[in-house]
């Protein structure tokens, strides 16, 4: 929007696909939404009652600045427990979303043209949270036939003395693949290399299919250039209470409190009170989540390669999406959702969304039920472009 009113680096849209989903899906009665990660199904009842109940006894007002010193204890009581992983109360910052964590990182650690290297395909905001807080993003394209691996001397070869910062995400939204601990330490060894900041967005952790979740705050030489973002929305169901956290080295944790005060202030009170819940009653509400995706991913993946003209890597690994490669169609990304769209009234993603390095790809939000995800796919393959039996 061109008005003076507005800055002039706001005047060119920088919207991205995700925020024009909902208009797009309420143009047709009927339409399937594969498109945002927001799950169909709703907070465990005991997260909901726990927070409810802590409103009633008067946590409503401004929690502590760095979080609550109750889910603080929890977090780190979780990484000891999940990871071995020992993280000190100086070390934990709670944040309103994991969205709000990354940018505010960016603005704690970025100087006027600084360049973040991004692992792409990369969820589509991250550029414009670079660009925001001053810096230049810079995609590190991941490839299906390297299993979207990061490639150490791709990444090298992006590295110039502006360079500030590496983000990578595993389990990755979009591509659903895991990096694995042998990428993870050739990472951290350029990173140690040129004195980079390693941020690390680990929202998926649950969502590890074919081996355990492993931080890289675990590996050798990381946790002292590693900044680490975890959430509440997609582990527990919880997108809608918006809180994340940050687990960094404590002098970092210091100045991103200054930021967040300029931000957020503080993370929501009430939803802090039902991630304590959450937190300590981890092993009876996560696995039948983690399962249900599960079992979606493997529907979803083998309707993907029954279809003509599509398929994504099977058995799915990781996150809850599916990165469907469609390049035998000749179509561009935006061409083949515009056609299903058009065709099934299913809605997707285009893979140029998530970087450069997507053109060819659809990503397929597994947030509906197996009954839901038959019905697109059906509608689907009566397309001629996608019919099995053309």
């Amino acid at each position: 929007m061109k008005h003076r009113f507005i800055a002039k680096e706001h005047w060119k849209e920088q919207s991205t696909a995700m925020a024009a989903s909902d208009v797009i899906a309420a143009s047709f009665d009927d339409c399937i939404n594969l498109s945002i990660g927001d799950p169909d199904m709703v907070t465990n009842q005991g997260i909901i009652d726990a927070a409810f109940e802590d409103a009633s006894k008067g946590y409503t007002g401004y929690p502590n600045f760095q979080g609550d010193p109750e889910l603080r204890t929890e977090i780190r009581n979780f990484y000891k427990r999940a990871y071995d992983m020992d993280v000190s109360d100086k070390e934990v910052l709670i944040t309103a979303s994991g969205t709000s964590a990354m940018f505010m990182i960016m603005k704690t650690i970025l100087d006027p043209g600084d360049e973040v290297i991004l692992q792409g395909p990369y969820f589509s905001p991250y550029p414009q949270q670079v660009r925001m807080n001053g810096g230049v993003p810079v995609e590190l394209p991941t490839l299906e036939e390297e299993d979207f691996q990061v490639n150490p001397e791709r990444l090298e070869s992006l590295i110039t003395e502006r360079t500030k910062a590496i983000v990578i995400n595993s389990p990755s939204n979009p591509t659903g693949n895991c990096l694995t601990v042998e990428t993870m330490e050739k990472i951290i060894a350029i990173a140690e290399k040129y004195d980079l900041v390693i941020v690390s967005d680990e929202i998926y952790t649950s969502f590890s299919f074919q081996a355990p979740f492993v931080s890289i705050g675990t590996l050798p030489g990381a946790r002292e250039r590693s900044i680490i973002i975890n959430s509440f929305s997609k582990n527990f169901i919880m997108c809608g209470w918006r809180l994340g956290n940050i687990i960094a080295p404590d002098f970092i944790i210091k100045t991103l409190l200054s930021v967040s005060q300029g931000v957020m202030f503080t993370a929501p009170s009430i939803s802090q009170r039902g991630a304590i819940y959450a937190l300590r009653h981890m092993e009876e509400i996560v696995p039948p989540i983690v399962e249900e995706f599960k079992k979606r991913m493997y529907y979803a993946a083998e309707r993907v390669n029954g279809l003509r003209n599509m398929h994504v890597i099977f058995p799915p690994k990781g996150s809850f999406y599916l990165w469907v490669n469609i390049k035998d169609t000749g179509l561009t990304s935006v061409e083949a959702q515009e056609l299903i769209l058009k065709e099934a009234h299913v809605l997707m993603l285009p893979g140029v969304a998530f970087g450069n390095c997507g053109e060819g790809f659809l990503r397929i939000a597994c947030t509906v039920g197996v009954d839901k995800f038959k019905e697109a796919f059906d509608r689907i393959e009566k397309i001629d472009m996608f019919n099995p039996n053309l």
